[in-house]
C-alpha cells in the first residue's frame, strides 16, 4: 500500500477529540518527540540535553495541568491517538489567571487531515468553560499552515518576536496570536479563579 492510500484510509475513519488519560503518554510522547526533531514549531532544548523527555515527565505536566483546571485533550482516530492539546497558564504570577497559552501537536502521518481544526476549537470551549478569559498562542513565525488555523478561529497577530529561538543553527522568529475567551476583557470575572 502506498503512503498516500494509506494516508486517504486512514483520515477516512472517524475522529473523536477526548480528555487524555494516562494511557495516552507514550503515543503523545512520540508525537512531540517528532515535533522537537524534525518539525518548526517547537524549539524546546530537552532533546538537545543528555536526558530527554520521559513518559514521567508528561504524566506528571498532565496532572499538573488536570489539578488546575486546564484541559488537555487528545484526537483519536481509529483507536489511535493522532493528536494532543492542552492550555497552561500564561504567566505565574495571580494577576495572569484568567490567560492561558496553548500547545497543539499532531502526528506527523495526520498533518493537514483536520486534527488541529478539531482540537483547537475543542481547546478554546474548555478553556472558556473553566472561565478563563484570554488565549494566547506562540507560533513560529515560518509556519503559515498554523498561523491560518489560529486565524480561522479568531486569533490575531499581537506581535512578532524576532530572532528568539535557534533551531538547527538559524534564528527564527516567533508570532504572539491572541483571541479573547467568552466575553474577554469586557467585563469583570464572575468568579475568582485559584492559582
Amino acid at each position: 500500500m502506498t503512503a498516500t492510500k494509506e494516508f486517504l484510509e486512514t483520515t477516512a475513519l472517524p475522529m473523536a477529540v477526548r480528555p487524555s488519560v494516562e494511557s495516552d503518554v507514550p503515543a503523545m510522547l512520540a508525537i512531540y518527540e517528532h515535533h522537537v526533531r524534525h518539525g518548526q514549531s517547537e524549539l524546546d532544548a530537552e532533546f538537545m540535553a543528555p536526558d530527554p523527555l520521559r513518559d514521567d515527565d508528561i504524566k506528571r505536566r498532565r496532572k499538573n495541568m488536570l489539578r488546575r483546571r486546564l484541559p488537555h485533550l487528545v484526537a483519536e482516530r481509529g483507536g489511535a491517538v493522532v493528536g494532543y492539546a492542552y492550555a497552561v497558564p500564561f504567566r505565574k504570577r495571580p494577576a495572569y489567571r484568567y490567560a492561558v497559552k496553548h500547545s497543539i501537536y499532531v502526528h506527523p502521518g495526520h498533518l493537514h487531515s483536520g486534527i488541529g481544526r478539531a482540537l483547537l476549537p475543542a481547546l478554546i470551549e474548555s478553556c472558556t468553560q473553566e472561565g478563563f478569559r484570554q488565549m494566547f498562542a506562540y507560533i513560529d513565525a515560518s509556519n503559515m499552515a498554523s498561523r491560518n488555523l489560529h486565524e480561522a478561529f479568531g486569533f490575531r497577530l499581537v506581535g512578532v518576536l524576532e530572532g528568539v529561538g535557534l533551531k538547527y543553527g538559524q534564528w527564527t522568529d516567533t508570532v504572539l496570536m491572541q483571541r479573547p475567551l467568552g466575553p474577554g476583557a469586557s467585563e469583570p470575572p464572575a468568579y475568582s479563579r485559584t492559582t
